[in-house]
């Protein structure tokens, strides 16, 4: 697995480090698939203690993307709950797997993230996200969803290779979002 840790606002030390490498690699026992892991550790000045550090781990296992973000009044504690967290977003996959019998797909993508450059009298884009799209059915786009815990998924639809936007409706259900050029 290839580990990269980010820091914000503040310097990790080489204790931190090992912590976060021995806590993260655990996951490895849950789902021995996953290639790479990216921890980014913030540290903000807040009036709440509990709110002081955040830690933000994004987990690609042959292409399904996990996602976890914990707050907390120290490093350690933070990165102990989203391992947690973690843990059991992984248990659930495996779970939905073993429901219908069959393994992970071999879909890939790949996170590109970067920052987009500030403006100051209008609202700015502050993060932009890259990633390649294939080609799935609305199951398997409505299952990615709910894994990276987020209310919207863009993906190719492999029943008409066609761009489509799968969103959650403040009913529960899914809607489809599917674009025609003008």
């Amino acid at each position: 697995m290839k580990l990269q840790i980010f820091s914000k606002n503040m310097e990790i030390p080489q204790d931190i480090q090992s912590y976060v490498q021995k806590k993260v690699g655990k996951l490895t026992r849950y789902l021995p698939e996953i290639s790479e892991a990216k921890v980014e550790i913030h540290a903000e000045n807040t009036r709440s203690p509990q709110h002081r550090y955040t830690a933000q781990v994004t987990l690609n296992s042959r292409g399904i993307i996990f996602r976890g973000e914990e707050r907390g009044e120290g490093v350690r504690a933070v990165v102990d709950t989203v391992v947690d967290v973690l843990e059991r977003q992984i248990e659930r996959y495996k779970g939905k797997l073993q429901d219908k019998g069959r393994g992970p797909s071999l879909r890939e993508q790949s996170i590109e993230e970067s920052v987009a450059e500030e403006s100051t009298d209008s609202p700015r884009v502050v993060k932009i996200k890259r990633f390649q799209v294939k080609p799935m059915s609305i199951k398997e786009a409505s299952e990615q969803m709910e894994l990276l815990g987020h209310s919207f998924f863009l993906f190719v639809n492999s029943d008409n290779d066609r761009l489509c936007l799968l969103y959650r409706r403040n009913d529960g259900n899914f809607g489809l979002i599917e674009p025609e050029l003008a």
